[in-house]
């Protein structure tokens, strides 16, 4: 179903097989929604489940039977695999929506954080704004981990013009989405890269992007995560996404060989780049030279691979 008239704000949720976080997560968002509600007018939380198991139904049954009489809270199971479908399905279950925030079901979000970004968006008229997502470990990083600065990300001050974002901490305004004609592009579902692709096609578009510094969330990276294969495929992939995502963009023949070109080149300089870093770190035994190297390393190929048509598939094995 679409929004019910009065919801003026969305805010979705992807989940697939996290029955705990999503658990943790839904009645910090039922917090946000009264909070922004009285300026903002009603918040109503989409939970958009993408397991085909349809896992999700039954948290959130039980998140809404214990705060009857607050925000909607609505239930939408999108059994096609892979993540752009499932951010498609918020897209048209948002249809009466003026905005859309999505967060994932792996976070937490800090106090303010859906007021900060409706506030950031009135003030600068932004079709979209992105904000703060910091790291809590459920386990100690190992040190080779945190020497990589592998869970390093960016910070700017607010109102900072931005041309690409990812979608864990992100608002929409939907009426500029809708007259742009843009959705998440299914050949990123299964490798992610859906919300690069589409937030630079919207700032292609001539809409605006900016930061939001005081909307935070926290992503909550379980002990599988904090292993050095996560970490060095998660680099791989990011890469990969990165290269395929300017091939995508590109509109002419001449336009995919000069992103071919390109990614070709920072792939390698980046994959020469990180491994004389690695050999720099094992002549002078320091493990940041060596982490940092391997990281270079990791996300250069993965933009080799992607300039040869070669898809990293991250999210397949999660699903099917």
């Amino acid at each position: 179903m679409s929004a019910p008239a009065d919801a003026r704000t969305t805010i979705a949720v992807l989940t697939f097989r996290r029955p705990g976080p999503l658990r943790a997560l839904l009645p910090e968002l039922v917090a946000q929604a009264a909070q922004a509600s009285p300026r903002w007018g009603p918040v109503r939380i989409l939970v958009v489940d993408n397991d085909p198991g349809a896992g999700g139904s039954p948290v959130v049954a039980e998140v809404a039977r214990r705060g009857p009489g607050g925000p909607t809270l609505e239930y939408a199971h999108e059994p096609a695999p892979g993540i752009a479908a499932a951010r498609n399905r918020a897209l048209a279950e948002s249809a009466a929506s003026e905005f859309l925030v999505f967060i994932d079901d792996d976070e937490l979000p800090a106090d303010g954080w859906l007021a900060a970004l409706l506030e950031t968006r009135e003030a600068t008229g932004a079709v979209a704004v992105a904000g703060t997502v910091t790291s809590h470990f459920a386990v100690p990083l190992p040190a080779w981990v945190a020497a990589g600065g592998f869970f390093e990300r960016r910070r700017l001050p607010t109102g900072t013009p931005i041309d690409i974002a990812a979608t864990n901490n992100l608002a929409l305004h939907l009426p500029a989405v809708r007259a742009s004609g843009l959705r998440f592009d299914p050949r990123f579902g299964l490798s992610g890269g859906e919300d690069t692709l589409f937030t630079r096609q919207l700032v292609a578009a001539g809409q605006r992007m900016v930061w939001c510094a005081e909307a935070v969330v926290t992503d909550v990276v379980p002990p599988e995560r904090a292993s050095r294969q996560w970490v060095v495929r998660r680099a791989f992939s990011s890469g990969n996404s990165a290269t395929r995502v300017d091939l995508a963009l590109a509109a002419t023949w001449s336009g995919r060989l000069g992103a071919r070109t390109r990614g070709w080149s920072r792939g390698s300089i980046r994959v020469l780049g990180g491994t004389l870093r690695w050999l720099l770190g094992v002549v002078a035994a320091d493990i940041g030279h060596r982490a940092r190297g391997v990281h270079s390393l990791a996300r250069g190929a993965g933009m080799l691979a992607g300039t040869v048509g070669q898809v990293y598939e991250e999210y397949r094995p999660h699903h099917g």
